[in-house]
C-alpha cells in the first residue's frame, strides 16, 4: 500500500458523516474532472472509466440517504442525485463535456453548502450555539443515514 493510499484510507477511517460526505463530493468531481480532460485528449476508455468512478460516487451518495428521518431533503438530494446519474450516463462517450461540466458545477454547489454545514456544527462547541429543527441545520444533517 502507498503512502497516498494509507493517508485516504485514514481520511475515510477518521471522517465523522459530513467529512465522508465532503470525501464521497471531492471523488466525484476529480472523477469528472478526469472525464473531461480524457475528452479533450481523445481517449474515450479513459473518459468511460473515470465517468464510471463518478456514477459509482454518486451511488454511494444516494445509497447513504436516510429516506425515513431525511425527510424532503434526503428527497429531493435523491432526485437530484438521479438527475446527473442520467447527465453522466447521457454524455458518455459523445465527445462532448457539457454534461460533465454540468455536473461538475452542481457538485462544486452541493459541496460548498455540506462544507458550510461542517463548519455551523463545528462552530457550537466554541459559541454555545446549537443548531435545532428550526434551524433547518438539523434536518438537513439528517438527510444522510
Amino acid at each position: 500500500m502507498s503512502a497516498y493510499q494509507t493517508y485516504r484510507g485514514n481520511q475515510i477511517n477518521t471522517a465523522g458523516p459530513l467529512g465522508l460526505i465532503l470525501l464521497s463530493y471531492d471523488a466525484l468531481y476529480q472523477s469528472l474532472g478526469r472525464a473531461v480532460h480524457a475528452i479533450h485528449g481523445g481517449d474515450l476508455a479513459a473518459e468511460a472509466d473515470h465517468s464510471a468512478r463518478a456514477l459509482e460516487a454518486l451511488i454511494e451518495l444516494s445509497s447513504s440517504l436516510n429516506m425515513e428521518d431525511g425527510g424532503e431533503i434526503s428527497q429531493d438530494l435523491s432526485t437530484l442525485y438521479a438527475y446527473m446519474m442520467q447527465r453522466v450516463t447521457d454524455g458518455m462517450c459523445t465527445c462532448s463535456t457539457d454534461a460533465a461540466e454540468e455536473v461538475m458545477a452542481l457538485v462544486l454547489t452541493l459541496r460548498e453548502g455540506w462544507a458550510g454545514l461542517a463548519e455551523v456544527q463545528a462552530q457550537p462547541r466554541a459559541s454555545g450555539y446549537a443548531p435545532t429543527a428550526a434551524s433547518g441545520i438539523y434536518s438537513a444533517a439528517t438527510a444522510y443515514g
